[in-house]
């Protein structure tokens, strides 16, 4: 008998559009032979399901299901396919928690940790995960300019701690243009997190769990066209993805092993990417992204070719994980 899937997208955050191109690219490449499918979209101010001929249903939130034809239609998985709140941040991965549903994703904490920039870098640094210095603020917080750039120096990256896809983040040379990077931010969170800048090849690693066995994907090195992989070089051409990255033996290992760990250490489940720059041979972690794009232009699914894993099986595998 075949599965209902819930495949989710959208979500209350700047990565709206992103998400419903990854749900949608979910939605066409899943086996319609092996699962009945019903794409969800989630937004603040409704949840509804969206057929073929875009007709909306509002999703019961008491238990998640559907009706319709005069049947209530619930589910055996929900594949998550939004990036940022409420998906990305454990709302979800919580509510259906609560439910006792399956989804792809993380668990609810992991998923709150890995969406908090500084919570995470601060969990993972007794583990030896090395990561740029950095300097905090929250909204209202005094902005002592002297204080941060003697603690990152120049330049730095200002960024919003919890948002994704780039949004709010500023490359920051000179000091008069530091206060302008954290109102940009602010726009984004009420938290922020700025980085010293750190030069060197940066790689981005995806980490999946197949069969029960933490897998790295081959290891993507990243070319921005921009000052930095800012949104235009993540969604609009102007970046070099490079698959598999022009890094050496050493850096493949060390960024490997780094990668195994974070993910085993903090006991992920589901999907994965982190972003990384080297120093020589030693990686630094930028991030970790939890529900990360899934369109055929996106990293992961490049990755998963790489490894010769169709989109179609890449997205299977991911339910009968988290089926298991």
């Amino acid at each position: 008998m075949k599965k209902n899937i819930a495949i989710i997208m959208g979500g209350y955050s700047s990565e709206y559009k992103i998400s419903l191109k990854s749900g949608n690219v979910v939605y066409n490449y899943l086996d319609k032979e092996k699962f009945n499918l019903y794409r969800i979209h989630i937004f603040k101010d409704k949840w509804v399901h969206v057929d073929d001929n875009e007709k909306e249903t509002p999703i019961d939130r008491n238990n998640f299901s559907i009706p319709l034809n005069g049947t209530s239609v619930t589910f055996d998985c929900i594949f998550n396919a939004i990036h940022g709140s409420p998906g990305e941040d454990g709302l979800m991965q919580a509510y259906f928690e609560l439910l006792g549903l399956k989804h792809t994703s993380c668990d609810f904490y992991q998923a709150a940790l890995t969406f908090n920039k500084r919570d995470l870098l601060s969990v993972l640094k007794p583990y030896g995960i090395k990561a740029a210095p950095s300097y905090y603020l929250n909204l209202g917080d005094d902005i002592n300019e002297n204080e941060i750039i003697e603690k990152v120096k120049l330049p730095c990256f200002v960024k919003a701690n919890k948002s994704g896809s780039s949004y709010g983040i500023t490359k920051v040379y000179e000091a008069k243009d530091l206060k302008s990077a954290i109102e940009t931010a602010y726009k984004e969170d009420d938290e922020i997190i700025i980085e010293g800048f750190l030069e060197g090849t940066e790689v981005s690693v995806g980490v999946l769990k197949l069969k029960g066995e933490t897998t790295v994907f081959p290891i993507t090195e990243i070319v921005s066209e921009n000052d930095f992989f800012d949104y235009e070089a993540k969604y609009e051409g102007k970046s070099q993805e490079i698959t598999p990255a022009r890094i050496n033996d050493t850096q493949l290992k060390n960024v490997t092993q780094a990668s195994k760990k974070i993910y085993d250490v903090l006991k992920m489940t589901g999907f994965s990417r982190s972003e990384f720059i080297f120093i020589g041979d030693v990686p630094y972690l930028l991030e970790m992204n939890t529900t990360p794009g899934l369109t055929t232009e996106s990293i992961l699914p490049q990755q998963a070719k790489e490894a010769g894993i169709d989109l179609g099986m890449l997205f299977e595998h991911a339910i009968t994980e988290a089926l298991s």
